[in-house]
């Protein structure tokens, strides 16, 4: 089992760029794939961004590529999304996430989440 805690959300302007983290304790953190879902009011969970075991294959939104990246340093069990050119449709609760069976883009299918952290972009 893991436990996930995100930091890093907040308030900033369009254009403006932001760093998440999420801290994930317990055992072989490692193992899990690891990814971040968003969801803004009224609307659907969405996915945004996932790596791999070994953090060499990623996957993104269509709405989210070129501008964030997602990374995970394994020895200090962290995950990171890199946000650049930040816009007013990413504001939302942006929750990571993590699996250690099939990771597809489908929010159902990752098993341990985090309580969330707020992102809000204003134009």
């Amino acid at each position: 089992q893991v436990q996930l805690v995100e930091s890093g959300g907040g308030l900033v302007h369009s254009g403006d760029s932001l760093r998440l983290s999420c801290a994930a304790s317990g055992r072989t953190f490692s193992s899990y794939a690891v990814g971040w879902f968003r969801q803004a009011p009224g609307k659907e969970r969405e996915f945004v961004a996932k790596i791999l075991r070994s953090g060499g294959l990623t996957d993104y939104a269509d709405s989210v590529k070129d501008r964030f990246t997602i990374s995970r340093d394994n020895a200090e069990d962290t995950v990171y999304l890199q946000m650049n050119n930040l816009k007013p449709e990413d504001t939302a609760v942006y929750y990571c996430v993590a699996n250690l069976g099939y990771s597809s883009n489908y929010w159902k299918d990752w098993d341990y989440w985090g309580q969330g952290t707020q992102v809000t972009v204003s134009s």
